[in-house]
């Protein structure tokens, strides 16, 4: 089963391959990093960007984007859009994948890959969880509709294997379905986290 890195499910119409398989320690340690795995959102979600505009995203100094970019490009994940510049002096960056993936089981196969699965998880975990964070401290100021149309919930249910990855698998199709629909330009339209998990539960 693909588990998709579903914090970066952006809209990324011109990406030239849609899902990036993240398959070796290597590229998994450089996406560990919460500044990278936030420079790597805000391209997917927000489209190209200039160094400038990224540590206006994230308030981050523009050596330190500089750097992490670099990284990120060296995986593969981003890559140069020069047909963006106004001059020879501009460098635009663009996702160039709309997702990312990979396969857990594969994963765990050796304590390198494995330590290194880990620490990705860690991060996108922990990045989740900071977005959460970020929207309760706003609901306040939130329009009415919009909190209304929230939902967070959670469930435990007694299943079998097959019957988890049953709900696995529809849960994707689900997300998949929204994103279909997904449409930054229509009128009254704002990004909207989509966060789901299953797993099963320690003893």
């Amino acid at each position: 089963m693909q588990h998709l890195l579903c914090i970066y499910r952006g809209a990324v119409p011109d990406s030239p391959r849609p899902v990036a398989r993240i398959d070796d320690p290597t590229t998994m340690r450089a996406l560990a990093h919460p500044v990278r795995l936030r420079l790597l959102g805000e391209l997917r979600t927000h489209g190209p960007r200039t160094v400038g505009g990224l540590c206006d995203l994230l308030d981050e100094a523009p050596g330190s984007v500089s750097y992490h970019v670099g990284r990120l490009a060296a995986a593969g994940l981003v890559e140069e859009a020069p047909e963006l510049a106004r001059d020879r002096r501009q460098r635009w960056w663009r996702a160039a994948h709309a997702q990312s993936s990979w396969d857990p089981a594969e994963a765990l196969a050796g304590p390198e890959r494995a330590a290194a699965y880990r620490a990705l998880q860690d991060s996108v975990r922990a990045g989740l969880a900071h977005e959460q964070q970020r929207y309760l401290d706003v609901e306040p100021t939130l329009p009415r509709e919009w909190v209304t149309a929230a939902v967070s919930g959670d469930a435990v249910v007694h299943l079998t294997a097959p019957e988890l990855a049953e709900l696995s698998a529809e849960l994707e199709a689900l997300a998949e379905r929204w994103q279909q629909r997904s449409d930054p330009a229509r009128e009254g339209a704002a990004p909207a986290w989509l966060i789901y998990s299953t797993f099963r539960k320690p003893e």
